[in-house]
Formats: structure tokens, sequence, C-alpha cells
């Protein structure tokens, strides 16, 4: 039962960031394409998107620790060969810690960013934040699908 929960909150993780990622982000960083042009700035688009990111990152720690605290449960209790339950154990840690620092270094820098204005999100240090906090989240998404298949490896007799 607590396996079949810890995959499911790690399945809605995925398809958040994924709907995201695919669907939201250009939706709001293009909405000339569905409702004209001059309705909301790039400016504008990035702090309606870093509004949904917060929210997302909340969720993304919440559901990381879950995961932790299975996966530390789960390597005393499971029959299953060292390697795996390692792995396991190891990929939500890391999953956890880059999970952290996205919402607690990348997004709180993006958000003091935009506080000082339009002219701010359009330096060179912004760029370079923001694509390393794009990569960040790739590979926790990465990361996370990993996890979510190697939930289904046999254990062992």
């Amino acid at each position: 039962m607590l396996k079949a929960i810890n995959l499911l909150l790690l399945a809605i993780m995925i398809g958040v960031e994924l709907i995201l990622g695919i669907v939201v982000a250009p939706t709001i960083f293009y909405p000339q394409s569905f409702i004209g042009e001059n309705v909301l700035s790039h400016f504008q688009s990035g702090i309606l998107m870093t509004q949904i990111f917060i929210k997302m990152g909340q969720l993304l720690i919440i559901i990381s620790s879950i995961n932790v605290l299975f996966e530390i449960l789960s390597y005393f209790k499971d029959q299953a060969k060292f390697q795996l339950k390692f792995s396991k154990l190891m990929l939500s840690i890391l999953i956890l810690i880059l999970s952290l620092i996205f919402v607690f270094y990348f997004t709180n820098q993006i958000v003091a960013m935009q506080t000082l204005g339009e002219q701010a999100t359009t330096s060179s240090n912004f760029a370079s934040i923001h694509n390393a906090s794009e990569i960040t989240i790739k590979i926790i998404l990465i990361m996370q699908i990993f996890l979510y298949f190697l939930s289904f490896k046999i254990t062992k007799k």
C-alpha cells in the first residue's frame, strides 16, 4: 500500500513537471499565439510562470521528502538486492537535494531579480541562473523517471 502511494505521488510529480514544461510554459510565454499581440510582456509572463513554479516547488519538496522517507523504510524492509535498494535510496536523496536547490536557490534568485524590475531579468546573470534552473529541473525529472521504473524491478526470492 505504501509503495502504491509513493509511486502514485512520484507519477503525479512527473506528470506535473511534464505538463508545466510542455504545455503551460509555452502558453504563458507566447500568449500572442492565442489571444493577440500586446497582452503580456515577456517580463509579465515570467512573473506568472514564476508563481506557478513556486507552487510546483512546494509540491516537489513535499513529494521528494516522502520519496526519501519511503526509500529509507524500504531500504531496511525490502528483500530486493542491495544494489537496487541502494540505487533507489541514492536517487531519492539526490532528487530531494536538487529539489531543495531548485526551490531555495534558483527560484529565490529568480524572484529576487524579478523584484528589481524588467531590466534585471534581461541580464546575462539572470539568463545563466534561469538556464541552470531549467537544467536542474530536467535532471530531477530524469532521475524521478528512473526511480519510478526502478520500483518495478522484481525482488529477489
